[in-house]
């Protein structure tokens, strides 16, 4: 886990790499036609969802840091910290980000019959993949990244005697 600014800003750009590519692929899948699209238009959808999503998890992620804190829990366990962590910032991050999906999918193909109703099916479509994906894929590498090529980098290096 982060220990400073500098680690949690580079922590959320993992994290937002992971679940943005994640995400993107899976309702690209769910909700575009394969023949219309091209790569040009894939990687500047890519680029723009992940520049939203890491603003938005700058903003939501002290919010849900607050919940997880005041959740009774043994917090002297990381792993329970994490858990709480991610139920606090899973839910947000769909919510949101599926009102960005939801705009985006009615530039690109339209919204068929309510809007609200299509935002409560993507938000339960998105919350499946999400929730899983940041548990098990998404945090784990990111803190197995942070861990290995960030936090040695930042530890003082020792006298040599």
């Amino acid at each position: 886990m982060p220990s400073n600014k500098k680690e949690g800003i580079i922590f959320g750009l993992f994290m937002c790499f992971g679940m943005v590519l994640i995400m993107s692929v899976y309702n690209t899948a769910l909700h575009v036609e394969f023949s219309s699209i091209t790569v040009g238009s894939l990687v500047i959808q890519f680029v723009i969802t992940f520049i939203i999503a890491f603003i938005v998890e700058s903003i939501v992620e002290p919010q849900a840091r607050k919940i997880a804190l005041s959740i009774p829990y043994d917090k002297s366990k990381k792993l329970n910290f994490i858990l709480a962590m991610s139920v606090c910032m899973v839910p947000m991050m769909v919510l949101i980000m599926s009102g960005y999906g939801l705009i985006l999918m009615s530039f690109m193909s339209g919204v068929e019959g309510s809007i609200f109703t299509a935002y409560l099916k993507i938000v339960g479509l998105n919350f499946i993949v999400a929730f899983p994906a940041q548990l098990l894929i998404v945090g784990p590498i990111s803190r197995k990244l942070l861990t290995k090529y960030i936090k040695p980098s930042t530890q003082k290096p020792g006298v040599i005697a």
